[in-house]
């Protein structure tokens, strides 16, 4: 994809990529250790989380250009508090995984709708006035409490186990990456079919992380796993944030 200097967002390369998944399985975990292990519930960590991302976005929305630092922390507050929404939708209400999944996709369908019907494109690379980025962190904030739902659904409803339901995804994942790389499929397609698969695959597999044995998980906790992903988060970042200074230094063409 071509670079757009004046997106307020990041190009969708591998590192991307990368950094979103360690930043979705951070939701994962993060939320986990908030509402479970910290035992503080869902109703604060959703409150806490929606709070720091609405923080985060102002920020973000008076920003004219992208900045990697704001940006992915914006995305994980996003991903935190859409991991405790699901959790709340699907346990606290009761409405389970299927129904659960089922509202929320309804949901992101209708954000996608909109956002379509006003501005005749659902393409992430030209995410450049305030309007089209709130579509868009809204599409997110869904996308993202989406898959934890779907996630859960696969591992527990589905009887699929967190590592199998990984496996899937990340088979169908590595399907979409073909099919962009060889094919003619549309790549906006591809992309929010990869955005709302690559939350269930975090979520799966920080679940698979974080739960005990007899729940399907290798137990190495909340705390030990959330530590891991933000590590990998910050070394991908700083490669992002070295990308980026490296890409404005040069002279435009």
């Amino acid at each position: 994809m071509q670079t757009n200097h004046t997106s307020k967002v990041p190009e969708i390369i591998t590192l991307y990529w990368i950094i979103k998944i360690a930043a979705t399985t951070l939701g994962e975990t993060g939320a986990d250790l908030f509402s479970m292990t910290l035992n503080i519930g869902y109703d604060l960590t959703i409150a806490l989380f929606l709070s720091l991302f609405a923080i985060s976005l102002y920020f973000k929305l008076k920003q004219g250009h992208y900045t990697p630092v704001l940006y992915w922390l914006t995305f994980t507050t996003s991903a935190i508090a859409g991991t405790a929404m699901s959790d709340y939708i699907d346990r606290t209400l009761g409405l389970g995984y299927l129904y659960g999944s089922s509202l929320l996709l309804g949901l992101l369908l209708l954000i996608l709708a909109v956002w379509y019907f006003n501005e005749k494109s659902l393409s992430v690379d030209k995410i450049n006035t305030p309007k089209i980025e709130i579509y868009y962190w809204l599409a997110f904030l869904v996308a993202n409490t989406l898959g934890t739902a779907l996630g859960d659904y696969m591992a527990d409803d589905l009887t699929l186990g967190f590592l199998s339901s990984a496996l899937i995804i990340g088979g169908i994942l590595l399907l979409c990456a073909v099919l962009h790389y060889f094919t003619r499929t549309s790549g906006i397609l591809l992309f929010w079919l990869a955005f709302v698969l690559t939350r269930p695959f975090g979520a799966t597999f920080g679940d698979y992380l974080t739960k005990n044995q007899l729940q399907g998980g290798i137990d190495i906790g909340t705390v030990g796993a959330s530590a891991f992903f933000a590590a990998v988060l910050v070394v991908a970042l700083l490669l992002e944030l070295k990308r980026v200074k490296t890409q404005t230094a040069e002279p435009p063409h």
